[in-house]
């Protein structure tokens, strides 16, 4: 990678980390109790490398062609990688083996088939419910009012750690628009004594922060 390319990067995780810090701040928020997750799918290796120079250690993944070699420039012990797209079953065994956490787990089978998977590797695994807030029919997750039973059914699979919950807010010009969305994945959050919530992408992570997302999903602004 070029150092044109690399100051680019820089400049906009910097960017990005101010408006983060900012809009915590308005919340009146720690800072530091959000993280940036980078969504790394549409770009390589070279590019991972950079943000990892930047300080980002956190990243998340749609996809599995290609990871392991954007992993291979990231510090296993140092750097943590999240599997944050729809996940099939079939391909369980290959993501408890390259990822230390799922954000996508939206029904029991396949929260059985971790835990098999995790206990032939013995290796544990971080997992966020995915919530379909907004009950959009071409979106994955769970409805809100199917969480409690979820969060009941997975939590006897010890291998798996419930840490919180995800969602995707609909697409929207103004991010104003989303806002219910995030405050209801909060309150949802809190009501089940989850501390992690994983809202808010390129797009609309600011008013995300503001409604007390702890982790925030961002690609595009990254990279643009």
């Amino acid at each position: 990678m070029g150092l044109q390319a690399f100051t680019h990067i820089e400049r906009n995780v910097t960017a990005i980390r101010k408006q983060m810090e900012a809009a915590a701040v308005r919340a009146g928020r720690n800072p530091e109790d959000v993280k940036l997750i980078a969504v790394t799918k549409s770009v390589g290796p070279p590019q991972v490398e950079a943000l990892y120079a930047c300080g980002v250690r956190f990243f998340g993944e749609n996809r599995l062609p290609g990871v392991a070699d954007k992993q291979a420039v990231t510090p296993r012990d140092t750097a943590e990688w999240r599997m944050v797209g729809h996940l099939q079953r079939r391909k369980a065994r290959d993501v408890v083996e390259l990822f230390d956490g799922v954000d996508s787990i939206d029904r029991l089978k396949l929260a059985e088939t971790l835990q098999r998977r995790c206990e032939e590797q013995e290796r544990q695994l971080r997992v966020l419910l995915e919530v379909n807030v907004s009950g959009e029919p071409n979106k994955y997750g769970l409805a809100p009012g199917e969480v409690e039973g979820m969060l009941a059914a997975i939590r006897p699979l010890d291998r798996l750690s419930v840490e919180g919950v995800m969602t995707m807010a609909p697409l929207a010009d103004d991010p104003e628009e989303v806002r219910p969305v995030f405050t209801r994945l909060r309150e949802l959050a809190e009501g089940l004594g989850l501390p992690e919530r994983s809202m808010g992408m390129s797009n609309d992570f600011e008013v995300a922060i503001e409604e007390g997302a702890t982790q925030v999903r961002i690609g595009t602004a990254l990279f643009g």
